[in-house]
């Protein structure tokens, strides 16, 4: 496995070694110890999920607060995603700041996302299914979104238009969130 650290602190990007032959291929896709490793400290995932999206939906910018906060680590099973963590600690260098990552079921990449991170992804194929582990339980009372086009955050999700939920047109402003991380 080849981790690599974002430029956003904590935000790792991992690559799975690939072993292939005539019958298919084979790749280790969570190693407990290993991602303890890389990341620094105890990591308990208590919930997995997944999504089916179609071409050009956009979820997110999503976060919980805390004590609810989530880490995860995302990837895709089957399709391609533009993936986007906006860094929300608010003592950290890059807070405001985002890293965006190609994943795909072709490139087997993962994107862990600590805690203290808004969150969103743009599916770029159709019947993208997305996964994720989380490390706290789903508690919307505490769920929160940012604007996906926000011209503070200056994502270039590479669409105009996309595909999203009522919830996440009715999302917050970056300059107007007062965060707790």
């Amino acid at each position: 496995m080849v981790i690599e650290q974002t430029h956003l602190e904590g935000v790792l990007l991992f690559s799975p070694r690939i072993f292939s032959d005539n019958r298919g291929h084979f790749f280790e896709s969570f190693n407990h110890r290993d991602f303890e490793s890389a990341v620094g400290f105890p990591v308990e995932f208590v919930q997995d999920n997944e999504s089916v999206s179609h071409r050009n939906v956009l979820r997110g910018l999503h976060f919980q607060l805390p004590p609810m906060s989530q880490g995860k680590l995302v990837r895709v099973v089957q399709g391609s995603v533009l993936d986007v963590a906006v860094d929300l600690r608010k003592n950290s260098s890059t807070f405001g700041k985002h890293v965006a990552v190609q994943l795909s079921s072709e490139n087997k990449k993962q994107l862990w996302i600590p805690p203290g991170f808004a969150h969103g992804f743009l599916s770029l194929e159709e019947g993208t299914i997305f996964s994720y582990k989380c490390t706290n339980y789903y508690a919307p009372e505490t769920e929160c979104t940012l604007q996906w086009n926000d011209p503070e955050l200056g994502i270039n999700w590479g669409i105009e238009k996309p595909v999203i939920s009522a919830k996440d047109q009715n999302s917050l402003l970056f300059h107007t969130f007062t965060t707790p991380f």
